[in-house]
This record gives structure tokens, sequence and C-alpha cells, in this order.
């Protein structure tokens, strides 16, 4: 485990390994963002207010998606205490994001699908990020097998992890998924005649069934019938996104024959 860079490399400096990777994702989140915008030509000044919406829907629905941890109130953080120093999650990350995105649109009044910005953007923040989390929390549970992460005692401490096991890399697999995600993304679902906004949609759906999936390998805690948290949340967000698939299929969305517009002019979506 390395909390601090200088844990890396002797040279780096004394700076929390996590915030550092965090920021380094939001920088390059914010590149990709403005090659995108120029790409499809959007110059309405309201944009700035929604990604503003973006991140601070982020910020506050990543430590509230781990609040309520236990069913007794006293036993769980402070409000205050909880979005200063509580435990983030991913997931609601997102659901904090989009949240933000659309308060924004109403705010602003801003009429057009803006999907299809963040899209790249938010898979290559989270390839990124989850860099940070390989480095400084518990890989996931043990593979059964002589491959995998091994950690010391000391590292198995700091994370609850139990030391000299191999335990499944299961950020590494996140990180791949964000990478190919990205890819995918960038290099073919942009240019496709795709339903303007939706290819965020495909990209949060693909994900919900990895994350899924990569739970089982995670070690987080078990909350109901086997499932975590997480898993519990998927469990009702899965079938949502997939008929909203279905949905868009059966109105040929994903099958246009002319290509989609490289300026958003879809003025009826929120």
């Amino acid at each position: 485990m390395f909390p601090l860079l200088e844990d890396l490399a002797p040279w780096l400096p004394p700076w929390d390994t996590h915030s550092t990777l965090v920021m380094i994702a939001l920088v390059a989140a914010g590149i990709v963002f403005l090659v995108e915008k120029r790409r499809r030509r959007v110059d309405d000044p309201r944009i700035v207010y929604l990604v503003l919406g973006a991140l601070v829907g982020a910020a506050i629905f990543s430590r509230l998606g781990t609040w309520a941890q236990h069913l007794d109130p006293s036993q769980n953080l402070s409000l205050v205490d909880q979005l200063a120093r509580g435990n983030a999650s991913m997931l609601s990350a997102l659901v904090g994001a989009w949240a933000g995105v659309h308060v924004a649109k109403r705010i602003v009044r801003y009429p057009h699908r803006s999907g299809d910005l963040f899209a790249p953007a938010v898979a290559l923040a989270l390839a990124i990020g989850r860099i940070g989390c390989l480095l400084t929390e518990k890989p996931g549970t043990p593979t059964g097998g002589d491959w995998g992460i091994v950690l010391d005692p000391a590292a198995a401490a700091r994370v609850g992890a139990p030391a000299g096991v191999p335990l499944h890399p299961s950020f590494v697999y996140e990180i791949a998924f964000h990478v190919v995600a990205f890819c995918v993304l960038w290099f073919w679902l942009r240019h496709r005649p795709i339903a303007a906004g939706e290819t965020l949609t495909l990209f949060i759906a693909a994900y919900a069934i990895f994350r899924f999936g990569v739970e089982f390998v995670r070690g987080n805690d078990v909350a109901w019938a086997g499932l975590t948290r997480p898993q519990l949340f998927l469990a009702v967000s899965i079938p949502l996104l997939l008929a909203r698939l279905v949905w868009m299929a059966r109105r040929g969305d994903f099958t246009s024959g002319s290509p989609r517009p490289e300026r958003l002019t879809d003025a009826t979506a929120a």
C-alpha cells in the first residue's frame, strides 16, 4: 500500500496518493471534455454550469451514499463528519454527477442533451481514479490460487485484509474495463449515429453490469442475501437501464442510417 506518493518513490512529494490521482483524473477528464465540446461545436456558455453541477453533485453524493451504513442511526457519523471524512462511493458519485447536471440544467435552462460530452471524460476519469484505489485500498478477496496481490502485515492491517494471501486485484479489473470503455467511446461510439446523449447511457449500463459482477471479488461487506450494498443498488438500477436500452433500440436510436449531427440540437431533453 502506498498512502503517500513518497511511498512510491522517495523523490515524489508527500502528498496523499488517492487525492492526487483523483485530481489528475479530473484534469484529464476536463481536457477530454473540452476536446469533445470543440469537436461537436458546442459553444453555449451555460455548459460550464453543467460541469460545475456534475462536480458538486459527485462530491456530495459520493459521501452521502455511504452514510446510513447501520440501521441504528447512532452508529453512523453525523452529516457534517460524513461529508468531511466519510467513505466515498464511486456509484454514488455517478448518481450525484447525473443529478447535479440535471439540477444545473433546470437552473440555467439548458435544453440540450449533454451525455455525449461527458461519456468519454467519465470513463477516463474512472480509469485514472481507480489507480489511486489500487495503490491505497483493500485489493479484493482471496484468489484461491498463487497469483494476485499479497500484502505484508502492516499493509493488511491498514486496509483490513488478510496478510500473506494472494488477493484479487479487483481495481486492476476496473481499470482495464474503463480503459477499454474509453477506447470504445472515443474511437467508435462517438462517431456512430446514436441518439443524442445516449453514449453515456450505454457506458453506465455496461459499467453497472460489470460492477455487479466484480463486486463478488471486491471484498465489500455482505449486506443482505449474499449481496453487497453496491450490488443491492445495482440490482434495482440495472433492470431500469436495460429497459431503457430496449426501448431505445425499438425506437431505432442505435440503427439510424443518417450521421448524428455534431451540434447538440435535441431541445426536448431535460
